[in-house]
């Protein structure tokens, strides 16, 4: 049967109009997140993140109008074949920006609940606040964050600016908290240490340093912390400002059976489990001198000695543990560009976060640690570390982490 010009141009009309009535519906944000939960948000970053999601709508629905414009203009079945692809793309625009869509709206809707809306604000503020420790006096501003609840064991984030289908960026940085560790938040400026090191540089800067402290000594352990050398920067950035508390919940979240804690995938950014949890212990020992780190450390050891990983693995990690003193040096210490020619223990001391000088901290505050709100904007990431400190000899989940969660994040029910 062949099909006439007539036949095929009502078909594409019909199709188009229905991925024109799909796109325009796209930017209607209220059918995927409840307009009480997008009032949750921040103002400004909620009309940040709306502007956006709407314009890729609008963009879409831009392109199906020049698709029912050229459908009308067509006169061959060549003109219908150009249609005919024109509309597989805008089909396969629309599913990546539905996508997006979709990913906001789940992310914004887990503030459905007020009591958990407020502890996500306060994480958000929290979040903003780790990153202006250092691009604030690089003259960088930082970017809205939007924090949001989901399952699992390990945090992660959509770095904001990061190309989306159409080539515009993402209007913010998107940040999964795990219920597992919402009431010990250390992840969170694991995951804005990713967002600074895309903004400053500084990931590829420390891959390239870690590669020369390193090839002189072995190739192979220069190579293997050259590929893990984002992860490693998240992890120092969180070291930086929460000290020893990020620790603990790291171990917790890669421990497991030996076959996991020795796992090296190729192409993983996430350096060996148990290289990991050691290169952790030794910034602290650097740092701080000796502390709890240590028997964390040893424990680690005992329980995976590298005769049980892979060939491959086990020269990895022997050829790294003697070196994890070096790496640490280039990680804290060393001049970067990226920090306009300092150190990160220049612009983020780690010094500041030791055990005592939390200790300290919370002597002087008294009472006062979390309701005042001088310290709340002075001293947001040092109360986090001492809190998710306090927590680790809790049997249930901290009472003062909730409530200062929901201050910082603005809950006047709480306020002091």
């Amino acid at each position: 049967m062949t099909i006439t010009f007539g036949t095929e141009a009502a078909a594409l009309g019909g199709e188009a109009r229905h991925w024109r009535r799909a796109c325009a519906a796209l930017g209607d944000l209220d059918v995927g997140a409840s307009a009480s939960a997008w009032k949750e948000l921040e103002t400004y970053l909620g009309r940040s993140v709306r502007a956006s999601l709407i314009g890729q709508a609008n963009r879409l629905t831009a392109q199906a109008d020049r698709l029912l414009f050229a459908l009308v203009a067509a006169q061959t079945m060549a003109d219908l074949a150009r249609a005919r692809s024109e509309l597989l793309d805008l089909r396969r625009r629309y599913t990546r920006a539905e996508a997006m869509v979709d990913f906001y709206s789940d992310a914004v809707n887990t503030r459905t609940n007020p009591r958990l809306a407020a502890v996500l604000r306060g994480l958000d503020t929290l979040a903003v606040y780790s990153m202006d420790v250092v691009l604030r006096p690089l003259g960088i501003d930082s970017p809205p964050v939007l924090t949001y609840l989901d399952k699992g064991l390990g945090a992660s984030i959509l770095r904001a600016g990061a190309r989306l289908w159409d080539a515009s960026l993402s209007p913010a940085a998107a940040i999964k908290i795990t219920r597992y560790h919402l009431w010990e938040p250390t992840s969170l400026i694991h995951e804005t240490g990713h967002q600074v090191a895309h903004m400053t540089g500084w990931a590829p800067e420390l891959a390239a340093a870690l590669r020369s402290t390193l090839e002189t000594h072995s190739g192979l352990a220069a190579e293997a912390w050259h590929s893990w050398a984002g992860e490693v920067a998240a992890d120092v950035y969180a070291f930086a400002l929460l000290g020893y508390a990020p620790v603990p919940a790291l171990a917790s979240v890669v421990d497991g059976p030996p076959r996991a804690v020795f796992r090296m995938p190729i192409g993983d950014p996430h350096p060996i489990a148990m290289v990991r949890v050691l290169f952790n212990v030794a910034l602290c020992r650097s740092w701080f001198g000796p502390g709890p780190w240590d028997e964390l450390g040893e424990r680690w050891l005992t329980r995976y000695p590298a005769d049980r990983a892979s060939s491959h693995a086990a020269a990895v990690i022997r050829a790294s543990l003697p070196l994890l003193p070096a790496i640490v040096d280039t990680c804290t210490r060393l001049p970067m560009n990226a920090f306009h020619g300092a150190a990160l223990a220049t612009l983020a001391d780690p010094r500041r976060a030791a055990p005592a000088e939390l200790t300290r901290l919370a002597e002087r505050a008294g009472a006062s640690l979390y309701t005042s709100s001088f310290l709340q904007r002075q001293e947001p990431m040092r109360i986090l570390a001492l809190t998710a400190l306090r927590g680790l000899d809790n049997k249930t989940a901290p009472i003062e982490m909730e409530t200062w969660l929901r201050r910082v994040g603005g809950d006047r029910s709480i306020a002091a």
